[in-house]
């Protein structure tokens, strides 16, 4: 099949960028898309252009690095899917494909398709994690916890970090991803502890980032590609709404 690609070119966070038009044949509709853009990097480290910068990492939909608005969508046309999952066989042969990084504030861009996304490691270490006593490791079935729970945690613990929902989002908010982070945590006894500190800090560091607040449209789930509930934003504003009824942080 033969395709058109628009890509963004940006040198740094500081050049103005543009989209530049390549053009691609026969490719196999059995690739990954990040596939065909390593067939369109090889062909311009041939000719002496410089490659088209995109991250990636495991291409196995787990680490979420594969960031990329494809058509205007995050991740591209296929729902639950990763870039790096995404197959060529969901275009069509002479389609027209503009490919774009993320567009947002606390996602600036480091070069051609590839942002800085360390806002959302940083929200994650104001609160995201537990106190434990270290030592030897405790037995298995020391703390029961019901199925249902440990389901609930394991669903929000799906977020792989990709800001998706930030990128569908037009306000740019990383509510969703924020309330996965909370949620995974705040239904198991093990995070009980700190669930008070853990929603204040992380919606402190979430709005010192820059990122805007929920639209209330739907659009960050829709868009997620491990489909993580809007349940879990309510969670996340229970949880955050009775730890400053209870707060000492004035």
């Amino acid at each position: 099949m033969d395709v058109t690609l628009k890509v963004w070119r940006q040198k740094n966070s500081q050049t103005p960028g543009k989209m530049v038009e390549y053009k691609l044949s026969d490719i196999s509709p059995d690739m990954s898309f990040l596939e065909m853009f390593d067939v369109l990097n090889e062909q311009l480290a041939h000719k002496g252009d410089e490659p088209v910068a995109f991250d990636h990492d495991c291409r196995e939909g787990i680490c979420g690095m594969c960031s990329m608005y494809i058509n205007g969508r995050p991740h591209g046309p296929q729902t639950g899917t990763t870039t790096c999952q995404l197959h060529m066989r969901n275009f069509n042969d002479g389609d027209t494909i503009v490919v774009e990084p993320w567009r947002a504030l606390a996602f600036p861009v480091i070069k051609d398709l590839v942002v800085d996304r360390d806002a959302l490691d940083r929200i994650v270490q104001a609160g995201g994690y537990v106190s434990v006593n270290t030592g030897s490791a405790p037995d298995a079935n020391e703390m029961l916890i019901p199925r249902e729970i440990a389901e609930e945690a394991m669903d929000a613990a799906q977020c792989i970090a990709c800001g998706a929902c930030v990128a569908a989002c037009k306000n740019a908010s990383a509510m969703l991803f924020t309330a996965a982070k909370v949620s995974h945590l705040a239904v198991l006894p093990q995070g009980k502890a700190e669930h008070k500190l853990r929603a204040e800090r992380m919606v402190a560091q979430m709005d010192a980032e820059g990122f805007g607040a929920c639209s209330f449209t739907g659009a960050c789930a829709v868009e997620c590609p491990k489909s993580i509930s809007l349940d879990h934003i309510a969670r996340l504003n229970r949880e955050y709404l009775g730890a400053k009824l209870t707060s000492n942080n004035v």
